[in-house]
């Protein structure tokens, strides 16, 4: 999660503050003074009505509630900045008049609404609007919007005809024409899935996308019967002998295997995958990517490429030669280097790569890049753009994708676009791999795959999809009692307006890419499919507000993403989140999240095992904390007073956690799952019972626990005082653990026979 552990809900002791963005400072593009500052709005004014409407019309929250329980009006200059980062000039009370009128003409000014969403069994009605007085028809073809090879070549889309509603709409005058507005139902029950809206009349002819998303994400019938656990594992750090220095996707098949048949485990929680840069320092952190539609090369199996069997001699030399560099590092105790791995992989994948494909793989590699299109080019191109010029910040004509320079470079940089799209395609390759071995190994879900809130401000969708992420704003958190000052997570928001007005595609695109080789999907921070807290540039954390999302659209194209690949979706719902939020995400199908040391009663004890959600994936900890083992040591606050991270007096931290963990060990004991004197051993597996004896669909048991390990992958708050995301993992004396010896040792097989009692 991207937050502080606030979004536990109901923690009693200190927990740690927000996940950073594990990102050297000097790679953030520099901040701008406060937008309020080139305006005639002075900080801390209150808002006037006017501005206040202006908005809610662009969904800009004028208030909040504080971690204290009180309700906080944002302020006018506030409201002014981020309504400027949303493209919308509020400086001056005349200018919000204007703005006003805008937004209040602007449904007028266009035939359609940009996409239509709806449930399958609601349907809608849509407004179409041309010249008053001109008739107009209303029509759907079904599939239209995208193939998806459902008809045979040539065939036209079915139609479905839609009926004017009897519904009568004072015409509006819009830039001196008078508009009207006809209202058209959308009937329920039709097909899943993305149909074409098309209109016709004197006016002229338009169309839309409209999505049909299922009401429910309904269980497979297996998890339905019967509860499912799974590991949950941070790759990188669970290498075997055959690594390079770094967990890959071969070991994650590996894993998948030896889990499914020798321990029984139905997935595999991996902590997210997407695209890191190209070109070293690689950013640490697997929740701020460059881009979430793709997969980061560092989890390659140079091995497991088909053409690294066709190697000349002195070729497969310079394999070795990079290999023999990596490969050592496999038993190394100290912190994961990336850099070092991936200049390995790099340099023996670019050999690979000269390699002649076969006829057939030549085909199979031109239709991935014809099916991934644009937006595989696109990133390719920055790929290879860095590899030229660095990370930036480049020059004007290299701004975006379209810019003079870009289109150059797509021709002379060819080649190595060529060998970018390569890249995705093995990952594609190897990661099908990966589910096809999960399930023949007997997991139900297989692979669970973890989708990040954002990307990095600098990075590949920032500078492939426009307008789509808004520039001048980040996404962060607001004040509350870990963090008093508020979080700034430097990632873009996606901009509402912008992402309706391109119907959604770029979330489309990232979500059927992470679902497409996933049993389920792990959604981080899913409440910013609802709202997001826009920080204006040059801002603080805490001189911001809430921007909302439509819902009913983000849930439902997940939904139908979702259902179409047969994955379960899990959201990351901890923390601040409204109770209507958690029930509406349950009535779509969506699992929530439920971590035992963050779930209280109403006294603020431990609640009982009963008590917990049914549709839930339930665990004993998070990545965000230390290992069980460290965490019944006080690990997090011995940590957190030698970084000099806490806010308050260490003892007075020490003995509320000290608290916490004797109240959670009499709730053991009162239910006959802890003896006298126990071992740190047999309270880890006490502590995964109780989880155990919940009515959660889903439990998830940390690889860390499995093993005895005591470190944290991640310290939130810290950047470089610790070496987050870059934890090998290790047993409770800090030996590495090799997967080779994974499922051999005595920790691991103790904890599966519990596991197994399920």
């Amino acid at each position: 999660m991207r937050a502080t552990l606030r979004r536990g809900a109901r923690p009693t002791a200190p927990v740690p503050p927000a996940r950073p963005s594990a990102r050297p400072p000097a790679r953030r593009p520099a901040r701008a003074a406060p937008l309020w500052q080139d305006r005639d709005v002075a900080p801390h004014t209150p808002p006037s009505e006017s501005l206040v409407r202006l908005a809610r019309a662009h969904g800009v929250a004028p208030e909040f509630q504080e971690f204290g329980g009180g309700q906080r009006a944002v302020p006018a200059s506030t409201l002014v900045a981020v309504l400027g980062a949303l493209g919308v000039d509020a400086s001056t009370p005349e200018r919000v008049e204007v703005a006003l009128r805008h937004a209040e003409d602007a449904p007028w000014r266009r035939v359609l609404p940009p996409v239509v969403v709806v449930r399958q069994s609601q349907g809608t009605t849509v407004p179409v609007h041309v010249a008053h007085g001109d008739p107009v028809r209303a029509w759907l073809e079904l599939d239209a919007a995208e193939g998806h090879g459902r008809r045979a070549a040539g065939a036209e889309p079915r139609r479905v005809d839609l009926e004017q509603a009897d519904v009568y709409v004072d015409p509006r005058t819009v830039d001196g024409r008078e508009i009207g507005r006809a209202t058209f139902v959308v009937p329920p029950d039709l097909p899943l899935g993305w149909h074409l809206l098309r209109t016709a009349g004197p006016s002229g002819e338009a169309a839309s996308p409209l999505a049909v998303t299922p009401d429910r994400l309904e269980l497979p019938a297996a998890l339905d019967e019967r509860r499912a656990w799974g590991l949950m594992v941070q790759l990188y750090s669970v290498r075997s002998s055959r690594s390079w220095g770094a967990g890959d996707l071969r070991d994650l098949a590996d894993l998948a295997w030896l889990a499914g048949r020798e321990a029984g485990a139905q997935f595999v929680l991996v902590n997210p995958l997407h695209a890191a840069e190209p070109v070293p320092p690689l950013t640490p952190s697997p929740y701020l990517p460059t881009t979430r539609r793709f997969v980061n090369p560092l989890y390659l199996r140079v091995e497991d490429v088909d053409e690294a069997a066709y190697l000349s001699s002195a070729d497969r030399a310079l394999v070795e030669w990079s290999a023999e560099q990596a490969l050592a590092l496999d038993t190394d105790d100290g912190p994961i280097d990336r850099d070092v791995v991936w200049a390995a992989k790099k340099a023996a994948l670019d050999v690979v790569f000269a390699v002649p494909r076969s006829a057939a793989r030549q085909s199979a590699f031109d239709d991935f890049r014809r099916r991934e299109g644009r937006g595989l080019e696109d990133f390719a191109l920055w790929c290879a753009l860095v590899e030229r010029h660095g990370p930036g910040p480049w020059p004007a004509e290299l701004r975006d994708p379209a810019a003079p320079g870009a289109l150059r470079a797509r021709t002379e940089l060819a080649d190595r676009v060529e060998f970018f799209c390569w890249l995705q395609w093995l990952a594609d390759q190897q990661l099908a791999t990966v589910q096809r071995t999960a399930h023949e190994a007997g997991m139900g879900l297989g692979v669970m795959h973890d989708l990040a809130v954002g990307v990095h401000p600098a990075g590949a969708d920032v500078w492939a999809l426009g307008p789509v992420l808004a520039r001048g704003a980040s996404v962060g958190a607001p004040p509350d009692m870990y963090n008093q000052q508020g979080q700034d997570w430097s990632q873009p928001p996606w901009h509402p307006a912008e992402l309706e007005r391109v119907a959604y595609r770029p979330y489309r695109d990232m979500l059927r890419t992470v679902l497409r080789h996933a049993g389920a999907v792990r959604i981080d921070h899913i409440i910013g499919l609802f709202r997001l807290w826009w920080i204006p540039q040059g801002n603080s954390p805490a001189d911001a507000a809430y921007v909302r999302y439509d819902h009913d659209a983000m849930i439902g194209i997940l939904a139908l993403e979702a259902h179409r690949a047969g994955a379960v979706v899990i959201g990351e719902d901890l923390g601040n989140v409204e109770p209507w939020v958690r029930d509406y995400l349950s009535d779509r199908g969506v699992l929530g999240t439920s971590i035992l040391w963050f779930e209280k009663d109403g006294e603020g004890r431990p609640l009982p095992p009963e008590d917990y959600r049914r549709l839930a994936l339930a665990s004993v900890t998070t990545h965000d904390l230390p290992p069980t083992a460290g965490y019944l040591a006080d690990e997090h606050v011995a940590l957190r007073e030698r970084l000099g991270l806490l806010t308050e007096p260490v003892e007075q931290v020490r003995r509320a956690a000290r608290a916490e963990r004797e109240a959670m060990l009499a709730a053991l004991a009162e239910r006959g799952m802890l003896g006298d004197d126990p071992s740190e051993r047999e309270v880890v597996e006490a502590l995964h019972r109780y989880v155990l004896r919940t009515p959660s669909v889903l439990v998830g048991v940390s690889l860390a626990d499995a093993v005895g390990e005591r470190r944290a992958q991640n310290q939130p708050g810290t950047d470089q005082e610790y070496p987050n995301w870059r934890v090998p993992l290790a047993d409770g004396s800090g030996r590495p653990v090799l997967l080779d010896d994974l499922f051999r040792t005595a920790r691991f097989r103790s904890l599966a026979a519990v596991l197994g009692e399920a």
